[in-house]
């Protein structure tokens, strides 16, 4: 099976959604998911800053309408080749969960883009309420990694796998874990603007339950599995249940990964803006073949790691 990965927030650099809107219907796409999310996805995604696309309330819709928008070109790629997509499995890391849900049908496009444009300026107010971040801890033993972050008062907020914990919390805290790293890891702080899947985010619950109790779910169309506990979702109302309690809640990637092997993973193709996920699944899948589609160039190698595994 291959794996379709929707990659969270910190992975979008400046510019790099130019090359894929020079294609008029993805600019037309790009222009309709900005309207939805209520941020200008054009402009940020090809003129503004490090610093302008860092901001929550930018950074989550971007990133998600940059993943729709490279599913939509492969899969339209795979229909020429006469591929069937359906065999095709999809998981998102944190707020690539929206986009997951809509590669797997349990969200239509529209609302994934729309919902995470609520979903972005909720946590950005949360994290507006109290100085916290995140850093990553990266090596080390995991069971000491884990008590280390416990010992400072923190939360594994992103256990990743492939000998990479986020822990969260405080900036107090991150700076007393930063001073005491676990035996063999390195603490790396993230430019992020707040605790996110902490119980930091809670006020942003609410928010996102409202704009999402209303929308339109279907039951998944392929296999995609959750952040919550890596297990495969069956429900579409449960998985948008998922999606906003999951904002106060660690994701658990790793649970997902040991997912992908047990259904038989044989290659993962990480959707733009991408990098990061492969870069922990060359870790944590070791042997499992891996494209990271960052520009409309990547596209062929991703065609063709489905192809040949069909």
């Amino acid at each position: 099976m291959i794996v379709i990965a929707c990659p969270g927030q910190g992975s979008q650099t400046p510019g790099f959604l130019t090359d894929w809107i020079a294609d008029a219907e993805s600019r037309s796409f790009l222009e309709a998911a900005s309207e939805a999310s209520g941020v200008d996805l054009v402009l940020h995604g090809t003129e503004s800053g490090a610093d302008t696309i860092r901001a929550t309330e930018i950074a989550q819709p971007l990133i998600v309408a940059a993943s729709i928008l490279s599913w939509r070109a492969l899969a339209s790629r795979l229909e020429l080749a006469g591929v069937d997509t359906a065999a095709l499995g999809v998981a998102g890391h944190s707020v690539g969960e929206f986009a997951a849900a809509a590669v797997a049908g349990v969200l239509s496009e529209t609302d994934a883009v729309r919902l995470v444009g609520v979903r972005g300026r909720a946590m950005a107010e949360a994290a507006a309420a109290e100085q916290t971040g995140m850093s990553a801890v990266v090596g080390g033993v995991e069971a000491d990694v884990l008590a280390a972050i416990e010992a400072a008062g923190l939360t594994p907020a992103n256990r990743n796998g492939g000998g990479q914990i986020v822990a969260a919390g405080t900036l107090s805290g991150l700076a007393a874990l930063g001073e005491n790293a676990p035996r063999g890891a390195r603490v790396i702080p993230l430019q992020v603007a707040g605790a996110f899947h902490t119980e930091f985010m809670a006020s942003a619950v609410p928010v996102l339950a409202d704009a999402a109790g209303t929308t339109d779910v279907n039951d998944p169309t392929r296999s995609l599995w959750s952040n919550a506990d890596g297990g495969l979702v069956t429900s579409g109302a449960s998985f948008r249940d998922s999606l906003v309690s999951q904002i106060a809640h660690p994701v658990r990637w790793d649970a997902c990964m040991e997912s992908f092997q047990a259904a038989g993973i044989t290659g993962l193709i990480e959707l733009t803006p991408a990098g990061a996920l492969t870069g922990i699944a060359k870790r944590g899948l070791k042997g499992i073949p891996s494209v990271a589609v960052k520009t409309p160039a990547d596209l062929d190698a991703a065609v063709q790691l489905i192809t040949d595994a069909a």
